[in-house]
């Protein structure tokens, strides 16, 4: 069915078809198409995203494959009530050995000489208004559900939770408007292509596919907090060795400002991790899908003392070069 949506929209007779990491394959005119799901996306920002993608591989990054537009013009395609996004690349197979701290600032500095605005995909100077967003919008969720009782464990977990989650989210917002207000950027704090979520799979796992579809344009502090946080909760008890290689790989390529020190510290501190969790149960079709977001509320809240102490002992963890100048939240000292 899918072999048959490229040759009819995208004029690409297949040869083979091959499931490559999460995606769909076909190889065909010597290359790799991956058939990618484009999600909330529009085409103004699938477009954007096609220019970013051809600016970092014209910067010299082979992993990452070019989205193509379909015979008629239009980068996400229409078939058969879905909608498809397309990439063509090289199959690449990843080096477990791979330092990717390294690579990953290499990749930021590629991403930062984008010699275009970038607009429909920019988080720029817009965590604030994202974040107050969402907790809003949850704060209302939990306000309701105080009145509604219910059996559900998951729902009783959230109820007595949210309280000390919201307290740490309005913690991280101050820390944010204060790092804001106290520090200015520096050059090294100009945008760069970021990742939604980085973690140690985003480039795959068996195949390197940096997939643009997954890109936001943004201060390079998102990817460096997110793969700290997921490296935290995969294994909180051997993630301090893997974080401070990570930090100390990627300084060798770009050093943080004091400014980028503090927009990292200030995502750590707030509790995405938390909040999607809650997102994820409530928007779940499937039961299996519920149970997993109570197991993964569970294992969170179990661990907020752990967390804390994390964030306590982060900027030696990751050596920041400027760890004794950088303020902590007051409470989280005191602990």
């Amino acid at each position: 069915m899918l072999g048959q949506m490229l040759e009819q929209v995208y004029g690409i007779k297949t040869e083979k078809y091959m499931r490559v990491e999460s995606f769909d394959a076909f190889l065909a005119n010597g290359f790799c198409y991956f058939v990618a799901d484009p999600g909330t996306r529009d085409e103004e920002e699938a477009a954007e995203l096609q220019k970013l993608a051809a600016h970092v591989a014209a910067y010299g990054d082979r992993n990452v494959p070019a989205l193509l537009p379909t015979k008629n013009g239009p980068i996400i395609a229409e078939w058969e009530n879905r909608r498809y996004c397309l990439f063509a690349g090289q199959l690449s197979e990843r080096n477990v050995n791979q330092r990717i701290g390294r690579r990953l600032a290499k990749f930021h500095e590629r991403g930062r000489l984008v010699p275009f605005e970038v607009q429909k995909n920019s988080r720029i100077g817009k965590w604030k208004q994202l974040w107050e967003a969402r907790l809003d919008q949850m704060e209302k969720v939990w306000s309701a559900k105080i009145f509604q009782p219910s059996d559900e464990e998951f729902e009783r977990l959230f109820i007595e939770s949210f309280p000390y989650y919201l307290g740490l989210a309005e913690n991280s917002i101050q820390y944010l408007v204060d790092t804001e207000i106290d520090d200015d950027p520096m050059d090294s704090d100009s945008g760069t292509v970021c990742h939604e979520r980085f973690s140690n799979d985003t480039w795959g796992k068996q195949y390197m596919i940096k997939n643009p579809l997954d890109w936001v344009f943004d201060h390079r502090s998102r990817d460096l907090a997110e793969w700290a946080r997921a490296r935290y909760f995969h294994n909180s008890r051997t993630s301090g060795p893997e974080i401070t290689r990570f930090f100390t790989e990627y300084q060798q390529v770009a050093m943080l400002s004091p400014f980028g020190w503090r927009l990292l510290y200030a995502r750590l501190l707030f509790p995405l991790h938390y909040l999607e969790t809650v997102e994820t149960y409530y928007s779940a079709a499937r039961e299996t899908d519920r149970r997993a977001a109570e197991e993964r509320l569970t294992g969170i809240i179990n661990k907020s003392k752990d967390y804390e102490q994390f964030l306590t002992s982060f900027y030696g963890l990751a050596n920041a070069p400027v760890a004794a100048k950088l303020p902590r939240p007051e409470w989280l000292v005191a602990r």
